[in-house]
């Protein structure tokens, strides 16, 4: 014989957006993580948004090496299913101060917008956090330099 037990469940009918900024651009996805710059070690993370882009949440996602994080999309987008996001934004640091993605950078966000099409969570973008420098911002988007098709 089982025992089943019921679960009750209360879900908000308004979730408020409160002070959490609107992620609109790279610039405001950069600002948002810009503690990242300093990180010793590669951290991916991701911004999880509402349907206007609002910020509900900023989850880590993974802590690697030096230069190296171990990502996959079974954990990207679990906490963003339990908030029932709208879009999310990765972002990734590389601890050297380059913010140029590798081909490893490429791929994964590749895969992690496929990904996301088939769960109808979309990724808006791929930032990764860099030093900025007389000739560098500090970050680079990957949806502005057009190496993946979001």
């Amino acid at each position: 014989m089982h025992n089943y037990a019921t679960a009750v469940i209360q879900l908000p009918l308004v979730r408020e957006t409160g002070t959490k900024p609107r992620i609109r651009t790279p610039e405001d996805s950069a600002k948002a993580c810009a503690d990242m710059q300093n990180l010793a070690q590669e951290s991916f993370q991701v911004l999880l948004l509402n349907s206007k882009n609002y910020l509900l949440n900023r989850q880590m996602v993974s802590l690697g090496l030096v230069d190296a994080s171990l990502v996959h999309p079974r954990e990207v987008f679990r906490q963003a299913i339990v908030e029932n996001s709208a879009a999310l934004v990765c972002v990734h640091n590389h601890p050297s101060g380059d913010s140029t993605p590798s081909a490893e950078d490429i791929r994964i966000t590749r895969q992690l917008i496929e990904a996301g099409r088939i769960i109808d969570i979309k990724i808006l973008d791929h930032v990764i956090i860099g030093r900025p420098s007389e000739n560098n911002k500090g970050y680079t988007s990957m949806r502005e330099s057009g190496l993946c098709e979001f």
